[in-house]
């Protein structure tokens, strides 16, 4: 069972509708041509090649840019916005979260959710009976971690597993917790 962050997701900025994607981060500038090095949230890259242009925001504004080139040097992905030609302009977006269209973000492999489809799900037991809601998917040491808002009004984080969880079915708004003791204080 696996996720797309959205951080390919809206954990950042909580306003951001589910039509759109938060693919990753712009890092410091490189080279003297105002790329900038990208921090993709999913860790892939070939969905980049597809944005002409994207939202950057941060906490300060938000603006939309034109890409104006995608390069690589090794595995690291590079952009370079319209209006954006050296680097003391470039390290002006450092730490803006890059946004996009859903249809723009890293591609699903089966068992893979993006974690703005999981959020708002309805935890349920195995009779169906709904013991409260997914608020958020954090990342936790051992990996994603479901944040689990109780009826009772308590939070719970649980392991985003196959052990824990059952079926994911967001066309109904539901997950299955298959162990609900790990609900128990």
């Amino acid at each position: 069972m696996g996720t797309k962050n959205r951080q390919e997701l809206s954990g950042q900025f909580p306003g951001i509708p589910k039509t759109l994607f938060s693919l990753g981060l712009v890092g410091p500038p490189f080279g003297i041509r105002g790329f900038v090095k990208i921090k993709s949230f999913s860790g892939e890259t070939d969905h980049f090649s597809l944005l002409d242009k994207v939202t950057l925001r941060s906490s300060e504004k938000e603006e939309t840019r034109e890409v104006a080139e995608i390069a690589f040097s090794g595995k690291t992905l590079l952009m370079r916005f319209a209006g954006i030609e050296n680097p003391e302009t470039a390290i002006l977006l450092k730490g803006a979260e890059i946004i996009a269209a859903r249809e723009y973000a890293a591609p699903l492999k089966e068992g893979e959710f993006y974690v703005e489809d999981l959020k708002g799900l309805e935890v349920v037991n195995s009779e169906g009976e709904v013991l409260g809601h997914i608020a958020n998917i954090v990342e936790g040491g051992g990996g994603n971690l479901a944040e689990i808002l109780l009826l009772s009004g308590g939070i719970r984080l649980v392991p985003f597993r196959n052990e824990f969880f059952g079926d994911v079915d967001i066309q109904s708004g539901k997950i299955i917790l298959n162990e609900t003791w790990i609900l128990d204080q």
